[in-house]
């Protein structure tokens, strides 16, 4: 697939944002999801897309029935299916549960950028990328052939995490895609007897990451349950319970972003002028 093609298949598409982690299990789809319904509660016309091809957990955290498929148009194209006012594809759509994706790198990658480009997004403000962990095949082909605008990434406090964080920073910086800010998730459990605040994972990692980097952090979110227990019920928080103290975080994230992207001068190059 040559690269010009990719990027008509999002020509309508202003700003592709990738959500990205070092490592799993840090709550990156939870957070890509929320980000996603955020900078939709704002009025923006907002996609989200699935790259975790061997992971895609976007139909469970979205609410989308097992048996939901994309329309097919064209033959050629998918329609993206349209959930709690997002533009949303995955590779999840397209096969059930139990079945285990058994490719190779380049498959893999290959799969993504078709399900990227054979789409028809439309007019988008943002289209969020739910990145895979790692910084991988995938990770690469992503980063050097879609136009992102930004990468935010996702990290908990523990040294593990931190630790991969700052090769996804890396690899990020080394393709030239400007990362926006570091979201530090799990940061503290908040006792729901007690109150008391134990910060399970260590504490101020991500500080300490952001400022080897001078980067951002766009925001901090607690160890929760709710939070947990809405994605794994399909049901978001930003959607669903939008006056939770949650809520208020990923919409200042979100807020921060889009601030960020539009303050960004377009990076097209010196103008190459013939006398």
């Amino acid at each position: 697939m040559a690269e010009g093609d990719i990027q008509e298949g999002l020509i309508g598409v202003k700003h592709v944002i990738a959500v990205a982690s070092g490592k799993g299990g840090v709550g990156k789809s939870t957070t890509a999801v929320n980000l996603a319904l955020a900078l939709s509660a704002a009025g923006n016309r907002v996609g989200i897309v699935d790259a975790d091809i061997y992971g895609p957990s976007l139909p469970l955290m979205l609410g989308v029935s097992e048996n939901v498929r994309p329309e097919i148009v064209q033959e050629k194209f998918f329609a993206p299916l349209e959930t709690l006012g997002l533009k949303s594809m995955s590779i999840g759509y397209l096969m059930t549960k139990d079945t285990p994706v058994v490719w190779r790198g380049p498959m893999a990658s290959g799969a993504l950028l078709q399900i990227l480009t054979q789409t028809i997004w439309g007019e988008l403000d943002y289209l969020v990328v739910d990145m895979p962990p790692g910084t991988g095949d995938i990770q690469l082909t992503l980063a050097q052939k879609a136009q992102l605008s930004g990468a935010v990434i996702v990290t908990t406090p523990q040294d593990v995490a931190l630790l991969d964080a700052r090769r996804a920073i890396e690899m990020f910086d080394k393709v030239n895609i400007p990362v926006l800010g570091i979201i530090e998730n799990m940061a503290v459990h908040v006792c729901s007897q007690c109150g008391h605040h134990e910060h399970i994972f260590g504490k101020d990692g991500a500080q300490i990451v952001a400022s080897e980097y001078s980067a951002e952090i766009l925001g901090v979110l607690p160890l929760s349950m709710d939070i947990r227990q809405r994605a794994d019920d399909g049901k978001p928080s930003v959607y669903f319970d939008p006056e939770c103290s949650e809520s208020h975080v990923y919409r200042n994230i979100s807020l921060k972003i889009t601030t960020v992207l539009a303050n960004t001068v377009s990076h097209n190059g010196p103008e190459i002028i013939i006398e």
